[in-house]
This record gives C-alpha cells, sequence and structure tokens, in this order.
C-alpha cells in the first residue's frame, strides 16, 4: 500500500523498464562472456584513469557508511510526515528503506562471485567487480531517499532540487569509481541500470487502485 495518496503512473514507466533489463542483459551478457563490448569497456578504463584526491572523495559517496545516513533521514522524515497526516501505514517508508538497504548485498554479492570479473590495473588481481556494489548502493539508496521524499515537498523546486541531488550523487559516484580505477565503466553502467530498475519496477508493475491509507 503506497504511504501517501497515489499519483497516476507516468504511461513510460513500463517501456523504460523493459529497457533497462534489456540493457542489463545485454551489459552483463557482454562481461560475462568477455565479448567486445567489454574489451572496448577496458580499453575506456584504462584512458580515463586518474587517481587523485578528487575521485577518490567521489568514490566514497558509494560507501554504505555515507549513503546509509541519508537513505536514513529521508525514511524518518516520511515516516514523520506520514504519522502526522494520520496514515495507518506510517511506517511503510521505514520498512521500505530497510529493504532496499538489504537487498543491495543479497542481489550483487552473487552476480560478482558468478561473473567473477577481474577489476581494473589498480585492483589486480583480485576478481569480482562486475556489477559495481558502490554503484548500486548509491542508486538505490540515493534513489529510494528521493522518492521517499517526493510524495511530502509541495513546492516544484523542492522536487526539482532533490531530483537533482539524487541525480548528481549517483552520477558523480560513478565517475569516481571509473577515475580512480576501483571499476570499469561497465560494472558502473550494470548497477545504473539494474538499480534504474528495481527502482522503477514498484510502480510500473502496480495494477489496480488503491486508497491512500
Amino acid at each position: 500500500m503506497p504511504i501517501t495518496p497515489p499519483r497516476p503512473r507516468p504511461p513510460f514507466l513500463r517501456p523504460a523498464l523493459c529497457l533497462l533489463g534489456l540493457l542489463f542483459a545485454v551489459v552483463t551478457w557482454q562481461v560475462a562472456a568477455e565479448g567486445p563490448l567489454a574489451r572496448a569497456d577496458e580499453r575506456l578504463g584504462r584512458a580515463l584513469l586518474a587517481r587523485d584526491g578528487v575521485s577518490a572523495f567521489l568514490a566514497d559517496l558509494g560507501n554504505v557508511e555515507v549513503a546509509l545516513p541519508v537513505l536514513a533521514a529521508a525514511a524518518g522524515y516520511a515516516a514523520l510526515r506520514a504519522r502526522a497526516a494520520g496514515l495507518r501505514r506510517w511506517w511503510a517508508a521505514l520498512v521500505a528503506a530497510a529493504g532496499a538497504a538489504v537487498a543491495v548485498p543479497l542481489v550483487v554479492a552473487p552476480l560478482q562471485a558468478l561473473i567473477d570479473r577481474p577489476g581494473p590495473p589498480p585492483m589486480a588481481p583480485d576478481t569480482g567487480f562486475y556489477p559495481s556494489g558502490h554503484t548500486a548502493t548509491a542508486v538505490v539508496f540515493y534513489g529510494a531517499a528521493v522518492l521517499l521524499v517526493l510524495p511530502w515537498l509541495r513546492r516544484r523546486v523542492a522536487r526539482l532540487a532533490a531530483v537533482g541531488a539524487g541525480v548528481v550523487l549517483v552520477a558523480a559516484t560513478g565517475v569516481g569509481l571509473v577515475r580512480h580505477g576501483y571499476h570499469w565503466p561497465l560494472d558502473v553502467v550494470g548497477s545504473l541500470t539494474a538499480g534504474a530498475a528495481a527502482l522503477t519496477a514498484p510502480t510500473a508493475l502496480r495494477t489496480g487502485k488503491h486508497s491512500g491509507s
């Protein structure tokens, strides 16, 4: 059940979900098979490598220690607003945040072990870099935080600022991971597509009409 009165579902969500799933499947196939896309990806990763303090700082935005407090604060804010509004399931935001936090390692870790992709030169000879766990953390944690607070932001400028902040945090994390040599670009792309699909799916696949309680 939604924690606020539901908004009409945008018609593009289901096609977007299908496209994200297809992109993730293609990228995963190329990485696992060491196809031409994966080889081009490794050449690009080496060209973009620039280990410095800025890239390290940006990459750290994907740490759980950084992203989890943001998600927790957003969930707490949404829960307090829902409770003040008299909604019965005011705690739904807290459950959603906890589910997102638990789901990331449960999904990412098995894929990393299965595909067992070697890391960029600075991380060699370690393996298990696809998909990027830090990128998945950034996408899911920051994205979920934005989705939880959006229904309670009345001003358009506040809503745009929240979405913009989420996009910037995720993009900065991906850039930092690649530039600092923690991940290949496709490691980041794979997590971006999978994370975006996970955030889109609950709304895109929703059926029927719900009352706002």
